[in-house]
């Protein structure tokens, strides 16, 4: 049995929609990390690093990071036909997931979300805001331009899109401009079976 560590609203959101597309069989444990219950001693224990997602496998194992949990669940569950064969394609997707979590979230959206966590005056924090802001616009232009005409980011549904629905998520309710390729692949993820499997977990 897969275990998710999980926290409604954040990146886990996409790791939440992959085991549903998958059909995985899962439990998930709920943190509040706005209640800083990803820092608690019992779960420090299961995950060091004190975030989500984190999951854990059946030996007992817990692996962290979003891009290595997607890559897990694809490879574990291949039936689910979430990983190409083509070596370029392989590499293609794990260049665009890693450019949506590690530059439009941890250089976008976390300036954009959170500046408190980097500066205590006001100013300062709406100025990194807006940087944020910024950095988020410019990384959905790339995707949009990545994603081109097709219906998803690389063609076909891939685990990619399972990182792309959690930032397109963020930017609507941020009231970011999402370009208009972006706009109808999130209204086609949101219309695929494993979101509303995963919409009771979704919100806070």
């Amino acid at each position: 049995m897969l275990t998710l560590f999980h926290s409604p609203a954040s990146c886990s959101n996409g790791i939440l929609f992959l085991l549903n597309e998958i059909g995985a069989s899962f439990d998930t444990r709920i943190l509040d990390v706005r209640q800083g219950e990803q820092r608690s001693a019992s779960y420090l224990s299961e995950n060091p690093k004190g975030k989500v997602p984190a999951l854990k496998i059946g030996n007992g194992s817990v692996l962290t990071e979003f891009q290595s949990i997607a890559y897990w669940l694809a490879n574990a569950f291949p039936g689910a036909g979430l990983w190409p064969d083509d070596l370029e394609a392989q590499t293609r997707t794990l260049s665009a997931l890693d450019f949506i979590v590690g530059s439009v979230h941890m250089r976008g959206f976390t300036f954009a979300k959170v500046p408190q966590k980097f500066l205590d005056d006001e100013a300062g924090q709406a100025a990194l805001r807006a940087h944020g802001r910024n950095e988020v616009g410019k990384g959905l232009k790339i995707l949009s331009e990545m994603m081109g005409e097709q219906d998803y980011l690389l063609g076909e549904f891939g685990i990619a899109d399972t990182g792309l629905i959690y930032v397109l998520d963020w930017a609507e309710e941020e009231g970011i401009e999402i370009p208009a390729n972006l706009s109808a692949c999130l209204a086609r993820l949101r219309q695929r079976a494993s979101f509303e499997k995963s919409a009771g977990l979704w919100k806070r």
